[in-house]
């Protein structure tokens, strides 16, 4: 589990407990027909029944409640778009855009997936959710997701992150990452961009020179 490539962000230790329920299920613009749309987390048919309870914040979770973060039930109106700007590494793909003004250190949106203990080091959209003793969890949505499956990361965009991801809970109780505006507002019409981590992107280049090898050697 430890070579699972995916986004490493630090983020902020909040203090409160933050319980959110996302309402929306129809699926949005400009989402690809090929990724199922999730409105909260599901679980991977093989997660462990015995490691459920390490999901919901407890004596047995290792996360105590005063480490998660809370936050407006009220969504933020975000909306996916495709990028045309030819000087943007993410150019002819998907970004998350704000709709309107956000304001500093508020919540934006859960990310959604599917929760797993196995390794997906070939998911660029496999999230760390929790980790105790020999035990990973991960929130993976390559596959199945919500709108904050397509955050990308600052580097060649801005200067640097307008945005973080914190841990919380959701409706269920259950432990979930979820997308924060950091220390200053986000404009309308801005990208939300977050910082995937140093580690997420030497693991993501290992991957491509692990291939670029095979390639080679079968070429």
């Amino acid at each position: 589990m430890t070579n699972r490539l995916r986004m490493t962000a630090d983020y902020p230790v909040p203090t409160t407990t933050h319980h959110y329920q996302m309402k929306r299920s129809k699926t949005p613009s400009y989402w690809p027909n090929n990724i199922e749309y999730l409105a909260q987390s599901c679980l991977d048919p093989k997660f462990p029944k015995e490691l459920r309870e390490l999901l919901v914040v407890g004596p047995d979770s290792g996360v105590p409640p005063s480490q998660l973060a809370v936050g407006s039930s009220q969504r933020v109106p975000v909306a996916i778009r495709i990028i045309d700007n030819p000087n943007h590494p993410a150019c002819g793909q998907r970004g998350l855009f704000a709709c309107g003004k956000i304001a500093a250190n508020s919540f934006v949106l859960p990310y959604v997936g599917e929760i797993h203990t196995d390794d997906r080091g070939d998911s660029d959209y496999d999230l760390s959710l929790h980790r105790v003793n020999e035990i990973s969890i991960g929130v993976d949505a390559s596959r199945k997701g919500n709108e904050a499956r397509f955050v990308n990361d600052f580097r060649g965009i801005q200067p640097k992150p307008n945005a973080v991801f914190r841990q919380g809970l959701d409706h269920r109780g259950w432990l979930q990452m979820s997308v924060w505006s950091g220390s200053f507002p986000i404009k309308k019409g801005e990208e939300i961009l977050v910082s995937y981590g140093k580690g997420w992107w030497k693991a993501r280049q290992a991957l491509e020179d692990s291939t670029e090898a095979e390639i080679t050697n079968t070429g």
